[in-house]
């Protein structure tokens, strides 16, 4: 595995794990940004809010877990694109209502681009809208 590759996995486990900034913040650019089309997170502009987003939704969804479907590194465009589903269920606090116990299993895309070994930009595809809607929040 390149050192591109394994950063990459490396952050989108620290993410997707909900470890927070302060777990992902080595493998990221300090001001490392983000962005997504996907409602509940198209305001986030810094890959640091992003990863407290995503720490704040394992304490809504406990039991969230992803399954990479697919991971690539293109060295010519200091890029990384990693493919998974996230599957959990809404039994924790948090969320925009009490526990729902409803499931969701929603397909996403991270795609990291580099700079000088670290992660400056990522953005997220999801259809968020298909998500909210099995958990029972939309």
């Amino acid at each position: 595995m390149t050192d591109l590759a394994e950063t990459a996995m490396r952050f989108f486990e620290s993410c997707e794990g909900g470890k927070g900034w302060a777990a992902c913040a080595a493998y990221c650019a300090p001001e490392a940004t983000f962005s997504s089309q996907a409602e509940p997170i198209a305001e986030i502009s810094s890959l640091k809010d992003y990863a407290e987003w995503m720490k704040g939704l394992l304490v809504a969804i406990p039991d969230g877990s992803y399954e990479i479907k697919a991971f690539a590194v293109d060295e010519a465009r200091s890029t990384a694109v990693a493919y998974a589903v996230f599957n959990g269920t809404h039994t924790g606090a948090g969320g925009p209502q009490p526990p729902t116990g409803k499931r969701a299993s929603s397909d996403y895309v991270y795609a990291m681009e580099f700079e000088g070994g670290k992660i400056r930009h990522m953005t997220k595809i999801w259809n968020a809208g298909l998500a909210l809607k099995q958990l029972g929040w939309a």
